[in-house]
């Protein structure tokens, strides 16, 4: 017996762009929060790094498909 792929519905792919803009907006909002810590740190390049991961997250994560997971 073979698993075969599921199949991709209209309500699935609905739910997988609300999850995956979730998460963007996500990512997005920890890059802002962090930026404004790192203005206020005497150490800001860790803070800034982890504001670049988020970014770029954020612009990765719509590049996802449900094929990937």
């Amino acid at each position: 017996m073979t698993d075969a792929p599921p199949t991709i519905t209209p309500e699935f792919q609905l739910g997988w762009n609300a999850a995956l803009q979730a998460a963007r907006s996500w990512h997005e909002s920890q890059a802002k929060k962090t930026l404004v810590q790192a203005r206020r740190s005497r150490f800001p390049k860790n803070l800034e790094r982890e504001a670049e991961v988020h970014q770029r997250s954020a612009e990765l994560i719509v590049l996802l498909s449900p094929d990937d997971v």
